[in-house]
């Protein structure tokens, strides 16, 4: 039950945030191009950003590729949450590419909110791992 509430979560964050991006599509690829670290790369991570958050989504929803997705969720909230570090500390202009409620959140509270969702992903990530029992290696006795 804990897995699927989790599931449920980072599907509602990441289908949330991948529309709010893509329908204001213009208006994140130009705060991605205001980004000190990411500039030269603006298009392609407008791009890149919500496709990912909705192959993530996909993912979670399969109970099959749900594993996965969970690692692929840990993964992409660690990366936002190391570019929110990032800018706090490297940066003078501090641009916000996050659309709809997210945006309202100060750079504290977003850094936050990911730290809760990398927890929550990882503690998803050990249930499930525990859930599936490795397959043992076979020994082959060579005679």
């Amino acid at each position: 039950m804990i897995i699927e509430i989790i599931c449920a979560l980072f599907i509602i964050l990441f289908v949330y945030a991948a529309l709010t991006k893509l329908l204001d599509y213009e208006k994140f690829r130009i705060q991605i191009g205001q980004s000190p670290l990411l500039t030269a790369f603006a298009g392609w991570i407008a791009w890149i950003v919500p496709v990912t958050e909705f192959l993530i989504s996909i993912m979670l929803v399969f109970v099959r590729l749900r594993l996965v997705g969970l690692y692929a969720a840990f993964s992409l909230m660690v990366m936002f949450t190391t570019y929110i570090v990032c800018i706090l500390t490297l940066s003078l202009y501090i641009p916000c590419s996050c659309g709809g409620v997210l945006e309202k959140l100060g750079w504290k509270e977003h850094l936050i909110f990911n730290i809760v969702f990398i927890i929550l992903a990882a503690v998803a990530v050990l249930i499930s791992y525990k859930k599936v029992k490795p397959i043992a290696p076979v020994v082959v006795a060579l005679s």
